[in-house]
């Protein structure tokens, strides 16, 4: 695995969304590496304190949708970007469905026409499972989606908009898919995900919020294998024009997640149910990942229960 991330060396890489939860965990890989890394971050849903502290690291808090910044940026030569940043996540989209429309969608056509200008050599576009929408099958890459919230719709969008750089300009793109990512780095809060929200009330010693049954089922991946399949599709030419699943082998029911989390925290409180929100009407997902397996070599290898541990590790220590 080391020998196929040599490619990182001696390049100049843009992250977009990089003090954000996984691309603070991406940052942080790199940064082993010798390469130079430019993050962009509005910091809306990130924080500058989860970006180290590394001569090999430039930080610019600004949007991409400031095209006077991307313009300065791209006077040098970029050569891989990582492209996290988005208006996160489907409530927040519902709420504020123009600033989604405007980050995901035009914020992505940006960077594309800057990326094509300056001829970079590979763009890795971030998306979600979230495209999926309500599909209760193991889901494959060429499933038709079913859009159920407007960050599903820009998302693909984003998707779309890659490809066609791709198709048209013979850029050289990746969609990556991902499969509901929790790790250190993952806040709670309004509209964050489950995960980091159920450690804020186990550490309080509240009971854990169910909207469902709890026999909903998720694919929780834990960000280091998140990271692993990002930075994976820089090593083949394969990935080029391509969509894929990142995920886990692990299809858990909320249920059980809560009931984990309060034996790890050692909270008594226990489970508190209530209705599923109005656009939340998926019971299944789990994604398969044969296809990323097969091109990228790509092999995640964090238990649910092993990921929990590190990440209530590192909550506990924040929060």
């Amino acid at each position: 695995m080391q020998n196929k991330f040599s490619i990182l060396n001696n390049k100049t890489i843009l992250i977009t969304g990089g003090a954000g939860a996984i691309g603070s965990n991406l940052v942080k890989f790199l940064s082993n590496y010798d390469c130079e890394i430019i993050i962009l971050d509005d910091l809306s849903s990130g924080y500058r304190e989860n970006i180290p502290t590394k001569k090999n690291i430039v930080f610019i808090k600004d949007s991409i949708l400031n095209e006077k910044i991307l313009k300065k940026i791209f006077k040098r030569k970029i050569d891989f970007i990582f492209h996290l940043a988005a208006h996160f996540a489907n409530q927040n989209s519902i709420d504020h469905p123009k600033q989604d429309l405007l980050t995901n969608t035009l914020g992505t056509l940006n960077l594309l026409e800057y990326a094509n200008l300056g001829s970079v050599k590979r763009f890795i576009y971030s998306s979600t499972s979230c495209v999926y929408g309500h599909d209760d099958r193991k889901l494959r890459e060429d499933f038709a989606t079913k859009l159920e919230t407007p960050y599903a719709i820009s998302k693909l969008t984003g998707e779309e908009y890659t490809h066609f750089f791709y198709r048209y300009y013979n850029m050289k793109t990746t969609v990556v898919r991902y499969f509901n990512s929790y790790g250190p780095y993952d806040p709670p809060g309004k509209y964050r995900n489950a995960i980091p929200n159920f450690f804020l009330r186990a550490k309080n010693k509240k009971p854990l919020i169910i909207t469902g049954t709890g026999q909903e089922t998720r694919n929780f991946t834990y960000v280091e294998d998140v990271v692993q399949g990002t930075v994976l599709t820089l090593t083949t030419k394969v990935s080029i024009g391509e969509t894929y699943n990142i995920g886990s082998n692990n299809e858990t029911k909320i249920l059980h997640l809560a009931k984990l989390i309060n034996k790890i925290t050692n909270n008594k409180a226990g489970i508190k149910f209530t209705s599923r929100r109005k656009w939340d009407a998926i019971k299944r997902r789990m994604t398969d990942i044969s296809k990323s397996h097969r091109d990228l070599d790509y092999e995640p290898s964090t238990t649910l229960e092993e990921g929990l541990l590190k990440t209530w590790e590192w909550f506990r220590e924040r929060y």
